[in-house]
């Protein structure tokens, strides 16, 4: 076909444009003829070849070409750096006799976009001619590339400056986080336009400053100035955040009245403001309205780009099909259609179905390959991403920065390092290693295949080493436990971002630095920097840790002034944390949130197992199910470990049946472990070794230490003594089981066993791990160790502990012997459980608090049966409230009695009830007394309770138990008065749906009071012995 081009040079080119479109022909000179006689045809088809990122079709244009100007030159050597094909460029610049003052600036301003940044100020300083647009291009470079201080000093030697100028100094400022230099330079501006106004509000965006960036908005509407399609897309993306439904319809409303509303970017823009405000009814209702307007406008091709952008607004509210069905009804979907509809499915974790797109499509471009690579990368099928990225390879195809970044995020996941070393030769070919996503992924990627020299190699011979760069090196190094250099890199950053300090901080946390990292966060904030959803629940997690209950409600407090408690991810980490430290308020928590997801229910489900609450976990999941919430796991860890707390044996039972019969989910060892301890605390010690035996998995060393557990509890030493041999096998170098063994023993007064264990532990080199507990006072932590010396209260603690020691005493206090794991004269066994650490801790409490003040004591290790009831004695007699979070759980004492029911339900219900096996329904203390320290009076009235509620002391029993009904706790919750607590109270089944109800009725006027037990790497697997699984 020949294409003939004589008297109408534009008609010529309207054509041409059209042929291109519809055919892909290697040249293009058979399509004229006379092409000699018309360069600018030619050019235009340079052009577009260039445009549509066909270089080599370019080249063979351009080197069939008879007749070549500046604008062939400088168009082929512009797209040569668009591809990132640099050297090409360079030869053809070189090449170039008739360079004029734009192909120098197109060298530079490519070499800047490529990240070569010292060549383009090479070339800058060799240009023969400078204009103002070469200065705005090689500042706009610096820029760019992180390098703002550079830029800065080349915009104060520019001889003259125009709003570009200061635009592009302004985007660098904010580029690098820097808004205090860039607020400045915009308030020194002579001249700002509407693009000034809209890099300010991106620039506040970035740092997540969104208050500040409606502000300034309102202030380019006070100074008469009408958004634009950029401005709106920036102050859309800072409401979407500040949660504001008004904000959004005011956008909305301005988008109409400045007929951005059928824009299709600010379109989209709006869907998804107002998806992620969870107002899916308003976005499909305005998306309606414009597709509308636009099909009475007859704009098809808009109407097709509206109908995408609301099916991604579906996708990304998680209504997958409602997305599909839209889809289904476009005729003829374009790449971009097929795009979202990929993209839809990949980010709702539907791999199959994106895979199914993607091989549908009838064209696939570099996004497409981008979306599913990155898809199968990001929900654990790292193997197909990489086959993908090969399968793109072989085609020809460059991948794009995104797939390589993919890609190289799904080699860490599987610790692919020699793929990775082939992507990373791959990116050196390409050109693409200086893309900054692309060296920080190739950071990550050698930093979690623990290379840190390839880590230092690639960072060291970054070319532009931005904020990015840097908070990838201090993640790499942080997953290394080199704490120390990671530290160094930190100080040396240039600037920091919140991304910066949370990495340092979550760096120390898993560290076991707290204390450190609780520093780190004060600096931040003083620094001026504003923590972000992972700050707050980083430091939350370390308060629980701490025990800093007053610390954790100031974070919350902080929380709700920048706008983050309404945060999905905060409010899982508010509710772990309240209940860590004992504090209802977790439940109000819970129903204050906007929104939740399964970990929110698993970590109401957690709480109530840390609090014995079986009945109310129980009543939760039912709930959650009704919800339509899928339990996982990680659901049932929380059920099971609750009913092992509340002794509800039956509802165990049939709950860890349906995990694989209603929900098909197979136990894994944790779930078992929660059965033995179920069993095992209920006194069925032969039924849980049997249903070890019948696990059709190998048991771990959870499984067993739970057993043993239960054989210390209930002083079974022939089956302890085979489950300890099994766990030795399995864990030699663990302490605390042969301290189980040995409290076994030394219960029974088995002396010479006691010292063969001891003597085993010393043959191989296992060493008991010292107990210590601490106290905060006045924002100051102070711990001890057992016979401790070294606080500088020592002589008054030490003192005060034997005057206490001697008035228990005499109210009726026994030392428990039997804790004592040496046969020696019963005066030195207790003077040896005199100066347990705890004890100490309390002391120190007593005399550093006012009278009256509750002391909470936090302790590694688990307390001793003697310190226990000694901790019972200190509470009634000194009248105060004591709460200690051991290893296994929270203890709280008052009136002589404590929250855990003395350990084990059902050996309490035995002797309280003198029957082997007591019915159901027992509750721990906990919930009762949590409901008392909800509702406080100042005096007590036990003489009040009915006389039903009493019941003739048992002939063994030294104190009342007390049996209270359903009508009867009524009674007490409505006088709420204050009573003492005899050691052991029962609720019936009864009066189980009216206690769980008040629970939850007065939850929001709790006082917060008693400690969590600290989860950490040192005590985690005794933790997990017992099953006491609450490190989820």
């Amino acid at each position: 076909m020949v294409l003939r081009c004589r008297s109408n040079p534009s008609t010529c080119r309207s054509t041409l444009h059209i042929l291109l479109l519809r055919r892909r022909s290697t040249s293009a000179l058979p399509m004229l003829q006379n092409p000699e006689k018309d360069l600018l045809i030619c050019n235009h088809r340079l052009q577009q070849f260039s445009r549509l990122g066909r270089v080599d079709d370019a080249r063979r244009l351009f080197d069939e070409m008879p007749q070549r100007d500046a604008v062939t030159w400088n168009t082929l050597i512009t797209a040569y750096f668009q591809s990132g094909r640099t050297d090409d460029a360079r030869a053809l610049f070189d090449t170039f006799q008739g360079k004029n003052v734009r192909t120098w600036t197109a060298a530079v301003t490519g070499y800047a976009k490529n990240g070569r940044i010292s060549e383009a100020r090479l070339l800058f300083e060799e240009m023969p001619e400078r204009n103002i647009i070469s200065w705005n291009a090689m500042v706009s470079g610096y820029a760019q590339n992180g390098d703002v201080d550079a830029a800065r000093r080349l915009f104060d030697e520019m001889p003259e400056r125009n709003v570009t100028s200061w635009n592009s100094m302004l985007t660098g400022y904010c580029h690098c986080h820097r808004m205090e230099e860039a607020r400045s330079l915009f308030d020194g501006m002579p001249e700002q336009n509407l693009a000034s106004w809209t890099v300010m509000i991106s620039g506040y965006v970035q740092i997540g400053n969104h208050g500040e960036a409606w502000r300034t908005f309102e202030k380019s509407r006070q100074d008469g100035l009408v958004p634009d399609q950029s401005n709106f897309v920036a102050i859309l993306s800072a409401v979407t955040w500040l949660k504001d439904l008004k904000l959004i319809e005011y956008l909305q409303s301005l988008a109409i009245k400045t007929s951005f509303d059928r824009d299709v970017v600010v379109g989209t823009a709006l869907l998804n403001a107002y998806t992620r405000n969870g107002e899916l009814s308003p976005a499909v209702r305005a998306a309606n309205w414009m597709m509308l307007l636009l099909f009475m406008n007859g704009s098809q091709n808009r109407q097709l780009h509206r109908r995408t952008a609301m099916m991604t607004a579906y996708a990304q509210h998680g209504r997958i099909h409602e997305a599909r069905t839209l889809f289904e009804h476009i005729p003829n979907p374009s790449v971009v259609t097929w795009n979202a509809m990929l993209a839809g499915y990949a980010q709702n974790g539907m791999i199959d179905e994106a895979g199914e797109i993607f091989h549908r499509m009838p064209v696939r471009n570099a996004i497409s390959w981008a979306a599913i690579i990155s898809g199968c990368a990001q929900n654990g099928r790292s193997e197909e991403a990489l086959e993908l990225l090969s399968d793109l390879h072989r085609l020809g195809t460059i991948p794009s920065h995104s797939s390589f970044t993919s890609a190289l995020f799904a080699c860490a996941n599987i610790g692919a390092l020699e793929m990775g070393r082939q992507i990373h030769g791959l990116t050196m070919k390409t050109g693409s290693q200086f893309n900054s996503y692309v060296g920080n992924g190739l950071i990550s990627m050698y930093a979690k295949c623990k290379n840190m020299e390839d880590v230092s190699q690639v960072f060291s011979t970054m070319r532009v080493k931005d904020i990015v760069s840097w908070n990838s090196l201090i993640a790499g190094l942080s997953q290394n436990y080199m704490l120390d250099d990671a530290r160094v890199a930190f100080e040396k950053m240039p600037k920091r971002d919140v991304v910066s300090w949370t990495a340092m901080i979550c760096a120390y946390i898993q560290a076991g630095h707290e204390i450190e990292a609780l520093e780190l966060f004060h600096g931040m904030l003083e620094d001026g920097t504003i923590p972000n959803p992972s700050t707050i629940t980083s430091i939350l997690s370390t308060c629980a840790n701490l025990g800093a209950t007053k610390l954790a409600k100031q974070i919350h407090g902080l929380s709700f002034k920048l706008g983050l408690d309404m945060d999905l991810f905060v409010g899982n980490a508010l509710i772990t944390m309240y209940f860590k430290c004992g504090c209802v308020d977790a439940f109000w928590v819970f129903n204050e949130m906007p929104q939740r997801d399964v970990i929110t229910w698993n970590a109401l489900l957690a709480g109530c197992a840390q609090q014995g609450f079986g009945k109310e976990a129980i009543e939760i999941f039912e709930q959650m199910k009704s919800e339509a919430v899928l339990p996982n796991h990680i659901s049932f860890v929380g059920l099971l470990c609750a009913c092992s707390h509340a002794g509800l044996v039956e509802e165990g039972w049939r709950y860890f049946n349906s995990m694989s019969r209603d929900y098909g989910l197979m136990p894994l060892e944790g779930h078992y472990a929660c059965m033995v301890d179920l069993l095992g605390r209920a006194g069925y010690l032969y039924e849980a070794e049997a249903f070890i035996e019948s696990m059709p998995i190998e048991p771990d060393s959870v499984v067993w230490g739970a057993l043993l557990g239960a054989c210390r509890i209930h002083q079974n030493v022939e089956l302890g003594r085979r489950v300890a041999e099994r766990l030795f096998q399995l864990e030699p170098q663990n302490s605390g089981n042969y301290v189980l063994l040995s409290n076994i023993y030394a219960s029974l007064g088995m002396w010479d066993e006691v010292g063969e264990v001891r003597k085993l532990m010393k043959e191989r080199g296992v060493a008991k791990e010292p107990g210590f507990s601490w106290i905060q006072i006045r924002n100051q932590l102070h711990s001890f160790l057992t016979g401790d010396k070294n606080h500088e209260q020592t002589d008054v603690v030490y003192s005060t502990l034997k005057e206490l020691y001697n008035r228990l005493k005499a109210t009726g206090y026994v030392p428990d012997t039997n804790f004592v794991l040496h046969d020696v004269e019963e005066e030195q066994k207790e003077s040896t459980l005199l100066y347990h650490s705890e004890k100490l801790a309390v002391v120190f409490g007593l005399l550093n608090t006012p009278k009256g003040t509750p002391i909470q004591i936090m302790k590694n290790l688990r307390i001793c049966g003697d310190c226990h009831t000694f901790m019972k004695f200190v509470s009634e007699v000194m009248e105060r409230e004591i709460d200690i979070r051991d290893g296994k759980r929270f203890h709280h004492f008052q009136d002589g009695s404590c929250s855990c029911g003395d350990y084990c339900a059902e050996l309490i219900a035995q002797k309280c009830f003198g029957t082997e096996k007591p019915g159901k329904g027992i509750l721990s203390w906990m919930m009762y007394s949590m409901i008392r320290r909800t509702c406080r009076n100042e005096r007590g009235a036990w003489n009040s309770l009915p006389p039903t509620c009493k019941v003739p002391l048992q002939p063994h029993m030294k104190s009342p138990n007390i049996i209270i009904e359903g009508d009867q706790l009524i009674q007490l919750l409505i006088s709420w008065q204050e009573m003492p607590i005899p050691d052991s109270v029962f609720f019936l089944p009864s009066c189980l749906m009216t206690l769980q109800h008040s629970i939850c009725a007065k939850s929001r006027y709790s006082r917060p009071g008693w400690l969590p037990r600290r989860i950490d790497n040192s005590i985690c697997s005794q933790i997990a012995k017992s099953v006491w699984l609450f490190a989820f």
